[in-house]
C-alpha cells in the first residue's frame, strides 16, 4: 500500500472507536438534528449534545451572547429541554445514524450528577457520556466543581460507580493548574478527558457603560482562546494515561491538526459551527488531505516532533 493513499482516519478512545477524530462540541450543535441541512451526521466521528440536566432549564436572561475580538462571549446558562424530553423526543430521531452520540450532562449537586449518569447508563444508543464539571456546586456556596482536585476526584468516583458508559470529563480552564484537575479526574475513574471549556470573560458597552451580557460575565470561546487551549492540552496529554479530546478555538483544518499533533486523540469543534455550519465536514476532508500530502498512513501517527 502506498503511504498516504489510503489514510486511516479512525481513532480509538480506549474501547470507544470513532471513524475519524472530528466531534461537534456540546452547546454549539444542538441535539444533532438542527445541523442535518448542513452536515452528514454519518460522516462525523461523533457529536456531543447540548448539556442536559434532570429538569428543563430556561437559562439566563437576554442579552446572553456578544461578539468579541476573535471570539464570542456567551452566558446562555445551560438552557436545555431536560433529560426526559431528550430521550423521548430527540434520541429516537437519531437512532438511524451511525455517528457516535456523546451526551453532555451536568448537575447543581453531586446527587444530580449521580442521578443523571445512572439514568443515561440505561440507554443503549448513547455511546458515551460527557460530564461537564464547570458548574457551580450549590451545596458549597456556588464554588465550581471543577476548581478543587479533591472535589473532582470524589465527584467522578461517585459517577463512575453508577455508570458503565464510556465516561468523558470535560475540564474548565478557569483553574490554577488544569493538570492537577486532569489527574484527579483520571484517578476518579474517567475514561477520557475533554478540554478546554470556555474561559470567563466580560465586555462593556461604552454607550451605556454596562456589561453587554445581562449576566455580566460569560464564557469566552473562538480563536482567541486557541493558544491557551493548545498549551493546556499539550500539558495534560503528558501527565495522564487516558485519551484527551482537545478543543478551544478550533476554526479550520490547521487548528485541528495542531491539537492532534500536540497529542489529542480527537478534537471537538464548537464556535466555528456558528460561522460555518459545515465546518466539521471541511475539517474531516482537510485532515485526510494533509495526511495524504505528508504520507501519513494513520491519523493516530500524527505527532509533534520534539527533539
Amino acid at each position: 500500500m502506498t503511504p498516504g493513499k489510503n489514510v486511516d482516519l479512525s481513532v480509538k478512545l480506549g474501547p470507544l472507536e470513532l471513524d475519524n477524530p472530528v466531534i461537534a462540541a456540546s452547546g454549539t450543535f444542538g441535539y444533532g438534528l438542527e445541523y442535518l441541512p448542513f452536515v452528514d451526521l454519518d460522516r462525523l466521528g461523533g457529536f456531543s449534545t447540548k448539556g442536559l440536566s434532570l429538569k428543563p432549564r430556561m437559562g439566563n436572561p437576554a442579552p446572553r451572547m456578544v461578539e468579541t475580538a476573535s471570539g464570542m462571549l456567551n452566558a446562555i446558562g445551560l438552557e436545555n429541554i431536560g433529560l426526559e424530553k431528550f430521550l423521548s423526543d430527540k434520541l429516537p430521531l437519531l437512532e438511524k445514524y451511525k455517528t457516535r452520540i456523546l451526551v453532555n450532562f451536568f448537575g447543581d449537586t453531586k446527587d444530580e450528577y449521580i442521578e443523571m449518569a445512572a439514568k443515561l447508563s440505561d440507554v443503549e444508543r448513547i455511546d458515551a457520556v460527557e460530564m461537564n464539571i464547570s458548574c457551580p456546586n450549590v451545596e458549597e456556596g456556588g464554588v465550581q466543581f471543577s476548581s478543587d482536585p479533591t472535589v473532582v476526584r470524589s465527584l467522578v468516583e461517585a459517577v463512575r460507580k453508577v455508570t458503565g458508559k464510556f465516561l468523558i470529563v470535560k475540564l474548565s480552564p478557569n483553574v490554577t493548574d488544569i493538570t492537577e484537575i486532569a489527574k484527579a479526574a483520571e484517578e476518579g475513574g474517567a475514561d477520557a478527558l475533554s478540554l478546554i471549556n470556555t474561559q470567563i470573560g466580560m465586555a462593556i458597552d461604552l454607550e451605556t457603560r454596562k456589561p453587554y451580557l445581562a449576566n455580566k460575565t460569560g464564557g469566552l470561546s473562538g480563536p482567541a482562546i486557541k493558544p491557551v487551549a493548545l498549551n493546556m492540552v499539550y500539558q495534560t496529554v503528558r501527565l495522564v494515561k487516558i485519551p484527551v479530546i482537545g478543543m478551544g478555538g478550533i476554526s479550520n483544518t490547521e487548528d485541528a491538526l495542531e491539537f492532534l499533533s500536540a497529542g489529542a486523540t480527537a478534537i471537538q469543534i464548537g464556535t466555528a459551527n456558528f460561522i460555518d455550519p459545515g465546518i466539521t465536514m471541511t475539517v474531516i476532508d482537510g485532515i485526510r488531505e494533509y495526511c495524504q500530502t505528508h504520507r501519513i498512513q494513520k491519523v493516530g501517527d500524527l505527532k509533534l516532533i520534539e527533539e
